[in-house]
């Protein structure tokens, strides 16, 4: 085929061109992972550690690292009474809207300071001489930088970028959420599970208006969040994994392909996660509080977040409260498992941690449905002998034909099924227990408000542990998105929820507080249909308090968590870091009392 000249002077144009693009292209894709490694990891393009000073003090490396004050989203974060600001592209610059971040939930509502626009001088001059856009000097907490101007180029490159617009699965009018159940999950606990979050789902978007974006809900949350308008509808798909571990990895990404989500919520495994977990922590998606036996600790964990431990917690539980009395410490320790993946990981640690403590360890795997491995592994104890049994409901039920052993007993709370554990009556007298919620008697105040959305959503109380941790998760959520306001970045979440768990859970702050300890049922103002006017009114234990001449009526209680203490700081991903040894305390063991104080290992 033949090309005149100026057609092949065009096409010579139009790949210089292209060339040049791709260059300029890579050229700036390189800056962002320069200034990405200054923030992140406090390393120079040279590789030599980055330097900061701060009244008189120098910090290196990974000390000097934006990211530690100004966190993965760069959304800032509070010291004490500093607020550190958000320093992304869009609020140094100001570009686009009104930009407003959260800054301190616990002194009414405390936002970011409003500043006039940075150029890329005036961000050089506040990293290197602690000047602001104002001219005003920063607090001396900020350190101040001697980099040289490609460094600050590439600095700038990567914070131009950052949280620069909203995370797959978050858009302008609906966040996507997957919730993951494993194969091996009894149908009985999915239903359950899902009843529970389908209908928290169908309520919350019951209450959103997203077309009005100056009534973005029937009733105020915040201030904040009715003027920008930032209330969204929420979508919740299901991801039920099939067949063996190693294949749901590439079902949970054949899922997010399909349906982009913001993040995971809730959840349910019968055995391990880790599939799901690397997934979140690779995919860079949040994994929130699911309900899982079998939490990941080993390597990377930025991404998931969990209510406790598991049976890994239990174990250690168990050594710690052997060893704090040295009547107690037994002839040895026989534990009793199945051979499977949560039976040895439970094995390993109770052998690892009570081995530390100078505890003499037998691990004895049972045969599942096998009554005759059971009695074997029991016989020839003395008490002097303690017995810890890694036992789930049906294993419980097969004790009956068991002879109970003259030795220490001890179960898994959260395995057997806690105080709802089928074990026979003759068992309860001599087990104790490693439990690690709330005690009963308390989490009937601690749980007041959760008992009441049940009833008035019409869902029985059939596993309170399982259906508590699922409303739990979908009610941290709404709170910790509310704070967000139209900030949807995934960092942002994981950073906003460490922050708001102490306060709102551990030292009962303002957040929660404000919105729930008073509840309104006012004749006056109807809160919805007589059948709910009806629930609502009913009390949980008979003792709310009326509060004369106000409509108003005072709930004791508004918790919504079936833990005691629930808190995390920067990084930490397991709220709840503890457990109860607790007895059976009556005849038919229908009740518990506690045999220890809580115990953190």
């Amino acid at each position: 085929m033949h090309i005149s000249k100026s057609s092949h002077f065009i096409l010579k144009q139009v790949l210089i061109v292209l060339l040049f693009t791709a260059i300029n292209t890579f050229a700036a894709e390189s800056d962002v992972e320069q200034g990405r490694k200054i923030y992140m990891e406090g390393v120079l393009p040279s590789g030599k550690p980055l330097e900061g000073f701060r009244a008189g003090e120098v910090l290196t490396g990974k000390q000097a690292a934006c990211v530690l004050c100004h966190r993965p989203s760069g959304m800032g974060s509070v010291e004490g009474d500093i607020q550190v600001p958000p320093i992304t592209g869009n609020y140094l610059y100001r570009q686009g809207g009104m930009l407003l971040a959260t800054m301190d939930p616990r002194s009414g509502k405390r936002f970011n300071q409003a500043h006039d626009p940075y150029t890329d001088q005036s961000v050089a001059t506040a990293i290197r001489e602690g000047v602001n856009v104002a001219g005003e000097q920063m607090n001396v907490l900020m350190p101040r930088y001697q980099l040289k101007d490609d460094e600050v180029r590439y600095l700038t490159a990567f914070l131009k970028q950052l949280s620069s617009k909203y995370s797959p699965g978050a858009t302008k009018d609906t966040v996507y959420f997957a919730t993951v159940i494993t194969p091996d999950v009894d149908p009985e606990r999915r239903r359950m599970l899902l009843n529970v979050l389908q209908r928290g789902f169908m309520r919350k978007n019951g209450s959103t208006v997203v077309s009005n974006p100056r009534i973005s809900r029937r009733h105020m949350v915040t201030a904040a969040e009715m003027v920008l308008g930032t209330e969204r509808k929420w979508d919740l798909q299901v991801w039920d994994l099939k067949g063996p571990a190693e294949t749901w990895r590439s079902q949970l990404e054949e899922f997010y392909k399909s349906r982009p989500v913001f993040a995971l919520i809730s959840g349910l495994s019968g055995s391990t996660w880790q599939p799901v977990h690397d997934f979140c922590e690779q995919s860079h998606i949040p994994c929130w509080l699911p309900s899982v036996d079998l939490p990941v600790e080993s390597g990377g964990n930025f991404y998931n977040l969990y209510f406790q431990r598991g049976v890994a917690l239990e174990a250690e539980v168990l050594a710690k409260y052997l060893s704090e009395t040295p009547d107690r410490v037994p002839r040895r320790l026989i534990q009793l498992y199945h051979d499977d993946v949560l039976g040895n990981s439970a094995a390993s640690v109770l052998s690892r941690a009570s081995k530390e403590k100078g505890i003499n360890v037998e691990s004895r795997p049972l045969l599942s449905g096998n009554v005759d491995s059971v009695k074997s592994a029991l016989s020839g104890l003395t008490e002097k002998d303690a017995v810890m049994l890694w036992m789930r409901p049906e294993d419980c039920k097969m004790l009956k034909d068991v002879q109970v052993p003259n030795a220490n007993i001890y179960i898994s709370g959260r395995m057997s099924g806690a105080e709802k554990s089928p074990l026979p009556k003759v068992w309860k007298k001599s087990t104790r227990m490693i439990f690690p919620y709330e005690l009963p008697d308390k989490r009937l105040v601690n749980l007041n408000y959760f008992h009441r959305w049940m009833r008035v959503n019409e869902i029985p109380i059939e596993d309170e542990p399982l259906q508590a941790e699922a409303y739990f998760a979908l009610d941290y959520m709404t709170d910790t998105m509310t704070e967000m306001l139209d900030n949807l970045y995934r960092d942002y979440l994981l950073e906003r929820a460490e922050y708001m768990l102490s306060k709102s859970e551990g030292s009962k702050a303002e957040i929660r507080d404000r919105s729930r300890q008073v509840m309104r049922w006012s004749t006056r103002t109807p809160r919805g249909t007589p059948q709910e006017e009806a629930l609502v009114e009913q009390t949980v234990a008979g003792k709310e308090k009326n509060i004369p001449g106000t409509g108003y009526a005072e709930v004791p209680s508004k918790s919504t968590t079936i833990y005691p203490r629930m808190s995390l700081g920067v990084e930490q991903r397991f709220a709840s870091k503890g457990a109860y040894v607790v007895k059976f305390d009556d005849n038919e063991g229908s009740s518990l009392a506690a045999v220890s104080s809580w115990i953190v290992p």
